[in-house]
């Protein structure tokens, strides 16, 4: 089967260094890459195995799984997925390991002969250097040729942290980088995917999410965009409207952002902060709106987490409260809620998020003042991420990041 490739991508699937690192912009097509460099590293070895780690059981799950079943259908493989075990079995050629890096200390009991991390750099620091140190301790497959046993890297630049430090500050021998823009697979992106990008981001973002560049994420705020004035709106709740209620769990600060749509887009028109539990924002919500149908766009880990009734979840209670709850099974990644916030904000020319500045004031601060900490997350010392994280569950479920496509080296036989 012959696969089109990116110059970028085909460098990575290809490097024969000990340790390559493809550093990437938004739909770039690393993870494509980094399955395309398992699977032929597979081929190249039968008798070896691969390890394929990504952040979490969530993303190996929905992404890594899918796309391996696909890949390996279309080339003809014989196959099995034993989703149990996280383990890709390949007829005559092994078997690619699929693990986390969520745990560190769970990275053990198997042995490969390669490895690819897929987003590495959005661990920290210090838990992504756990996590290589005890990605390379499995790797002692000897290969029968007598190669270097590989770990290869597929990631975004996040700021100054673990990739920066061993692939561009102060580099090993074997420690290969290798840099793709968004526009070197800008064929394989919708139209209109590259110009979202550049007017969701301030210009920081841009030059790692987009160049891939390694930049200071600390400086600025997150919501760059955000002007009082031209976010603003004089919106007020009608009779009976339905209410639209973005919601963040956490006790002794709960928060909620209230919403109504106004030609399809969102009006922020009132906030609680600062109420006990979710009993407490409960009854504040029967006691304000009532006559309202009142939709709940909540954090999505409330559904394991408790309040103050041990037998119930966050999310159980509301839906004990009569309220219509909207979420997914997982939050989605912190970055592509920010992306979704911000495309509101301010793109493409439009500010489609508008906000009753008089009616939502701590929601205007938290735009106005939430940074980057200085490890390029959003800061959650200042307490603008209660009321900001509300109001992103919402948006990011009515109004989700579009276009995160993914892209299309012989690869035999498998």
């Amino acid at each position: 089967m012959q696969v089109n490739l990116t110059p970028p991508q085909f460098e990575f699937v290809t490097a024969s260094d000990q340790f390559p690192a493809m550093v990437a912009g938004f739909g770039a097509g690393k993870s494509h890459a980094g399955i395309w460099r398992t699977l032929v590293l597979k081929r190249r070895y039968p008798n070896q195995n691969v390890a394929f780690y990504m952040p979490t059981y969530d993303l190996i799950s929905r992404m890594a799984f899918p796309r391996f079943d696909e890949i390996l259908s279309n080339i003809g493989a014989r196959y099995k997925i034993n989703k149990n075990d996280s383990v890709i079995e390949i007829d005559n050629c092994g078997a690619v390991i699929c693990r986390t890096m969520d745990n560190p200390a769970r990275i053990v009991a198997y042995e490969v002969a390669d490895s690819v991390l897929d987003e590495l750099d959005t661990l920290p620091t210090e838990k992504a250097r756990d996590v290589w140190n005890k990605a390379i301790a499995r790797n002692r497959q000897k290969k029968p040729d007598g190669s270097l046993n590989t770990v290869a890297v597929a990631t975004t630049p996040e700021g100054f942290r673990f990739v920066y430090e061993r692939w561009k500050k102060n580099p090993a021998p074997g420690y290969r980088l290798i840099k793709a823009t968004t526009m070197s697979n800008a064929a394989n992106l919708p139209d209109g995917y590259i110009d979202s990008l550049r007017s969701s981001y301030p210009a920081n973002l841009l030059s790692a999410y987009l160049d891939g560049e390694f930049v200071n994420l600390t400086a600025g705020s997150i919501y760059a965009e955000f002007d009082r004035a031209l976010n603003a709106c004089t919106t007020i709740i009608a009779v009976s409207e339905p209410l639209h209620i973005g919601m963040d769990f956490n006790v002794g600060q709960m928060a909620a952002v209230v919403f109504v749509l106004r030609d399809g887009l969102p009006h922020a028109v009132d906030e609680l902060t600062g109420l006990l539990d979710t009993p407490a924002m409960i009854a504040a919500i029967k006691a304000r709106y009532q006559g309202h149908a009142i939709f709940v766009y909540p954090d999505a880990s409330g559904g394991s987490r408790k309040s103050n009734n041990a037998s119930e979840s966050d999310i159980a209670l509301l839906r004990a409260a009569k309220f219509t709850v909207l979420a997914p099974s997982a939050n989605p990644a912190v970055k592509d809620r920010l992306i979704s916030v911000n495309q509101m904000i301010h793109s493409e020319g439009a500010r489609r998020l508008k906000v009753n500045v008089d009616r939502c004031p701590a929601f205007v601060e938290g735009l106005e003042k939430q940074a980057y900490d200085k490890n390029g997350e959003p800061d959650k010392s200042s307490g603008h991420d209660h009321v900001n994280d509300a109001a992103g569950y919402f948006l990011y479920y009515r109004y989700p990041v579009r276009g995160r496509a993914i892209s299309s080296i012989s690869i035999g036989g498998i």
